[in-house]
């Protein structure tokens, strides 16, 4: 990923901030009445407003000063979502066993981190590009594998790759767990802070917003 910086956003203020999932849908009305629904996107993009987490002038004065070093919407850097950021379900550890990622055919040595939403109808899968460095496990065939002696692991891209030797078999199932960041850049190059209205209450606008690797 181009101009991208490998730092998170304060963990303190991003904990706080509101936001979600955007999806681009277009609606097509015929002369029926009927609906044509289509998407644009592949891929949800999620958008915060930071701002929201700012309680106090060092919370503020540290966002500027990451907002400078980021040069505004220029660089990229990794993000934590409260709501989203475990392959687990919410409140559970992370296990080698949360995410299906792929099925060995005694060749293929790369997998790409994905997390998968739903399943009843139409699953979406979310390529992972951020995981949290250390905390990814891997399983192929139902049995744990060990990271640099099993697999090699990009935090840069998600990318898994088995090592020699390692390569899982033909039909052996790959699963991963991890904790996860979002690469994000700020949503703007204008940071309009006026301290008048943080001290009455009022709190700054700090957009954020998901970019693709």
């Amino acid at each position: 990923m181009p101009a991208f910086h490998e730092t998170l956003f304060p963990l303190d203020i991003a904990l706080g901030a509101a936001g979600g999932p955007e999806r681009a849908t277009e609606i097509v009305t015929t002369l029926t009445g009927r609906e044509e629904r289509n998407t644009r996107l592949a891929h949800s993009r999620r958008r915060w407003d930071a701002g929201y987490g700012v309680t106090s002038l060092a919370q503020l004065a540290a966002v500027v000063a990451f907002f400078e070093e980021r040069r505004g919407r220029l660089y990229g850097f990794r993000w934590r979502d409260r709501l989203d950021h475990s392959s687990a379900a919410p409140g559970a550890g992370v296990t080698p066993f949360d995410q299906p990622i792929g099925t060995g055919d005694g060749e293929r040595a790369v997998f790409a981190l994905a997390k998968t939403y739903g399943g009843a109808h139409a699953p979406y899968a979310r390529p992972i590009a951020k995981p949290v460095a250390g905390s990814v496990r891997v399983a192929v065939g139902g049995a744990e594998r060990t990271e640099g002696v099993h697999f090699a692991l990009d935090v840069t891209t998600g990318a898994l790759a088995f090592l020699a030797g390692h390569v899982p078999d033909e039909g052996a199932g790959v699963t991963a767990g991890f904790l996860f960041d979002v690469p994000v850049r700020f949503d703007t190059d204008f940071l309009e802070v006026n301290l008048t209205a943080f001290e009455a209450g009022a709190i700054p606008r700090i957009p954020i917003l998901e970019i693709r690797p």
